[in-house]
């Protein structure tokens, strides 16, 4: 399958259960990159928009870049509220925007999947003289019992897990990416609380999920059940994330 179109069978949940970004990375791009509301952000891989809100509640003009059908169409139903959201079917290496448009590049959970050199290209085309990039994950933690029991359960279940890069992705692997000593590195906490219905949902928003057409689905259902109930408190389980952002220019 190509990646992108990995999530076109997830949109659903995907909008419904994956974590949003903390409202305290708009103040922190304000004093790292001079973000305004006037700033025009190109959000690359865009998905169902999630990334894109916190800059259009800021007032800015945002164009989200995403290649998946599905995720495009989904951000535009969502947030056609906002008059300065534009969707733009493109990718990272080839985002059709002219050249120097933008005041920021963003990237939220999505540049694992982008050729590195081609989008730093991109990148540069497109953005405007000292225009920053902001990549930014919410990296799921592993330190508790209820978070390691469903960290294993991806990787005896999940089709691809152990080859996804989004987890291993942190400031020595994106030295080459961005320009020497203009990185800077941000954590905020997150988390999120599920019943079990939408920690479902939060499980099979995951392109690395097995369908219920793969025969790891039924097993990985089961075991899955019991994960929630071994830990449950209230019928609620919670996930703690790591917000991480790298600020530079490429």
């Amino acid at each position: 399958m190509k990646n992108t179109e990995r999530f076109s069978t997830r949109v659903d949940n995907y909008i419904k259960y994956r974590p949003h970004y903390p409202v305290a990375i708009i103040p922190y791009l304000e004093a790292e990159t001079g973000l305004t509301r006037h700033t025009i952000v190109a959000d690359i891989g865009a998905g169902t928009g999630i990334s894109a809100q916190p800059f259009l509640d800021n007032g800015n003009k945002v164009y989200a870049v995403e290649p998946n059908k599905e995720m495009r169409e989904a951000a535009e139903r969502l947030l056609n509220r906002y008059p300065n959201f534009t969707a733009i079917n493109g990718s990272a290496e080839h985002t059709t925007l002219p050249d120097a448009s933008v005041d920021l590049v963003v990237a939220g959970t999505a540049f694992h999947w982008f050729d590195q050199q081609a989008a730093v290209a991109e990148f540069r085309r497109i953005g405007r003289e000292n225009t920053k990039v902001v990549l930014m994950w919410n990296v799921r933690q592993a330190d508790l019992p209820f978070e390691k029991g469903y960290e294993k359960l991806l990787h005896q279940y999940g089709t691809d897990y152990k080859d996804m890069q989004h987890r291993n992705v942190g400031a020595s692997q994106l030295a080459g990416f961005f320009q020497p000593g203009t990185m800077q590195e941000k954590v905020f906490q997150n988390a999120q609380l599920f019943d079990f219905p939408a920690l479902k949902g939060r499980l099979l928003s995951s392109s690395y999920v097995p369908e219920q057409d793969h025969p790891s689905h039924i097993p990985m259902m089961r075991a899955f059940e019991d994960l929630f109930g071994k830990y449950k408190e209230q019928g609620m389980v919670k996930f703690h994330y790591e917000t991480k952002l790298y600020v530079g220019r490429v």
